[in-house]
């Protein structure tokens, strides 16, 4: 069963996402700032990390660069997630290491479509 980590510090969209991903038999860790996103990452050693941009403590860009600039998490991909969807939001995220992007309002099944892609590209040899 892959793990996820959910960064999320909205709770609503926290609980949403959570227990659509378990319905999905995806294992889930909740985090809700980026410095406890940076914790667990090392702590879970999670399959995905699902990042929101816009967190209290530490940003999602900032957590993001020191998740891939650790040698332990640098291989974990991380899809953004964010209400940013201006022109060069997507490219500020994958500038700050992010494997992928998704706009909120979420879209489950493209989302599950990412997240199954990114997992099937770490699985392989």
């Amino acid at each position: 069963m892959p793990k996820i980590l959910l960064i999320e510090d909205n709770e609503m969209n926290r609980d949403m996402l959570s227990r659509r991903l378990i319905r999905k038999g995806l294992q889930v860790v909740i985090a809700t700032d980026g410095e406890q996103g940076i914790a667990l990452a090392l702590a879970e050693s999670p399959d995905l990390i699902l990042m929101d941009m816009s967190l209290p403590i530490l940003d999602g860009w900032s957590a993001t660069r020191i998740i891939k600039a650790t040698p332990a998490t640098q291989n974990i991909p991380i899809i953004a997630l964010t209400a940013h969807a201006m022109t060069g939001d997507r490219d500020k995220c994958l500038e700050a290491g992010c494997d992928d992007y998704d706009t909120k309002p979420i879209e489950f099944n493209r989302l599950l479509d990412k997240i199954q892609a990114l997992l099937v590209k770490e699985a392989a040899p």
